[in-house]
Formats: C-alpha cells, structure tokens, sequence
C-alpha cells in the first residue's frame, strides 16, 4: 500500500501534486532490515534502473582493509567513514559514480545521506514499512550472511540504528521523516509488485 504524505511545509505542494509534474530518476530507499529494500531494487532494476547502495562505499573500503563485510562490520565502517568524510559522505561518493543516470539506491540510513542525495532535483526518497514480526520472519526466511540468528538480536540492533548516538552513527527514525513516499509491505511480493508499479507509473507521468 502506499502512502503520501506532504513534502515540506516551505514548499506548500503535496507529494501527489509533485508526482504528477516530474519525473523522478533517482529513487532512494530507507526501512528497517527486511523491511523489503532488496526486492524493491531488483524490481526497479527489471524496469532499467541502475541499482546501488549505501552500503557499496563501506563494503570497498571493508575489502581494502582485508575485513569481512559483517553486518556489525558494516555498521562500524559507516561509522568510520562518516567520522572521517561528514554524515553525507556515502552518497556524496554515490553521486559521483552515477554521473548522472538513473538509479534506485538501497541502505539509506541518515539524514545527512538525503541532504547530499536532494543536490539532485530528481531525487524522491521511499520508506519502505513492514511490521516486526514480519520482518522477523522475512530475516530467518533469507538466512542472509550477518542476519541475526536470535530475535533478541534482532530487536537490540534494530534499536540500535533508530537513532544515532552521534553524528557518525545510523539514524533510521529521522531518516524515515524525511520519506516523500512510504510503501506498507506487510503483504505478499505480488501485492508489493502491484504497489511498485502504480508508483511507476505516476513518477513517469
């Protein structure tokens, strides 16, 4: 299901007037973990979009370092180089290997990242909402490498990328504040596909 909500009140338009009059390239997402971000990236890739992360710039720099990319590895690495390069230091890096094209952006995770990713015009942020237990059981589903094997686990690190204890951290709550577009994805992958493409349609209207 989707969900618009206003866009600013400076700007004094509405999320659906803005969807009707442009047409948006740059698409980012930001949710919790198993939320669905990666089945929406695969999506928006079949339809010509050129996919990345957040997470792109972390993982080199991981290798570099010979450092397996963990999910607590993952983490820390963001933390390091948003301590070195500013809050909006992966997305800056993101821009720059675009140039330009189209592309859905997946591991959207502070405020800083959408300040640096709105220097494009065509950028529209999507917060995707799943409920924790479905998500929960999305996560045990995947079996993906770093996933939490205990729900306890889960929930402490869920908390943890909330809300940012400093500048450097994950701040998923504020991050979510700032969505043009939320998209509920408590359903079947069907139903999610049948939301994404109505969505589609309007950003290309």
């Amino acid at each position: 299901m989707l969900q618009q909500g206003d866009i600013g009140v400076s700007k004094k338009v509405s999320t659906m007037f803005v969807l009707s009059c442009r047409t948006y390239v740059l698409i980012g997402l930001t949710g919790r973990n198993a939320s669905g971000k990666s089945t929406i990236v695969d999506w928006f890739s079949k339809k010509g979009l050129k996919t990345a992360s957040c997470s792109d710039s972390i993982r080199a720099w991981l290798a570099e370092k010979n450092i397996e990319p963990t999910r607590d590895a993952l983490i820390e690495g963001g933390r390091e180089l948003r301590r070195q390069g500013g809050a909006g230091i992966l997305a800056e890096m993101l821009l720059e290997m675009l140039d330009g094209e189209n592309a859905v952006i997946d591991s959207i995770r502070t405020p800083g990242e959408v300040e640096a990713l709105r220097n494009r015009e065509d950028f529209l942020l999507v917060e995707v909402k799943a409920n924790s237990d479905t998500r929960w059981e999305r996560s045990q589903s995947r079996a993906r490498a770093g996933d939490p094997i205990d729900r306890e686990t889960f929930i402490r690190q869920e908390k943890a990328e909330s809300v940012a204890k400093d500048a450097a951290g994950q701040a998923l709550n504020a991050t979510a504040e700032l969505a043009d577009l939320v998209i509920l994805n408590d359903g079947t992958e069907d139903e999610l596909s049948k939301d994404l493409e109505e969505m589609f349609i309007k950003l290309n209207k």
